[in-house]
Formats: structure tokens, sequence, C-alpha cells
């Protein structure tokens, strides 16, 4: 049985209500709650489409000349920040 948004929130809150009186269950959930918003907010986190995607993207530019490289000597930092990044 496949669960509407409304009904997962519904068994979240139940299952919350069963919980709420221990302390300790409760700081439990609280950091895996926070472990999964990180998670949400990764940018690094995606699926194997969006992965090859980017992929194919990169090789497009790098085909029209749209790369830069490292100079001899130079950092990695330097080069972040020679091409506009904050590091």
């Amino acid at each position: 049985m496949v669960m509407t948004s409304s009904e997962i929130n519904v068994q979240i809150f139940r299952d919350m209500a069963e919980i709420a009186d221990d302390e300790k269950l409760m700081k439990q959930l609280a950091k895996y709650l926070k472990k999964l918003v990180a998670k949400k907010n990764d940018p690094t986190e995606m699926t194997k489409e969006e992965f090859f995607k980017h992929i194919e993207e990169a090789e497009s530019q790098y085909a029209k000349g749209e790369y830069t490289t490292l100079l001899p000597g130079e950092s990695l930092s330097d080069m972040l920040k020679r091409c506009g990044y904050a590091i």
C-alpha cells in the first residue's frame, strides 16, 4: 500500500506522540532528523541520472573549450580564487 503525504504525516505524528514522554528517544529522533535535513540539503547528494547529466554537461563544456586548468606552481585554492570562487 502506498501512503499519501498526508497519511505519512499523520503516522509520523502518531509515532512521535508515542515517544513524546521519553526524553532519550526524543533526543535520538531530533539527532536523526538533523541528519535527514543535512542530507536533503547536501548538494553532492544526487541520483544516478543527475550524476550522469552533470558528467555530460562537463564533457560538453570541455569539448567547447570551456574549462580552467591549474597553472604550473598554482595551488587548488589559488585556482579557485582566480576563477571567482570563495573558499
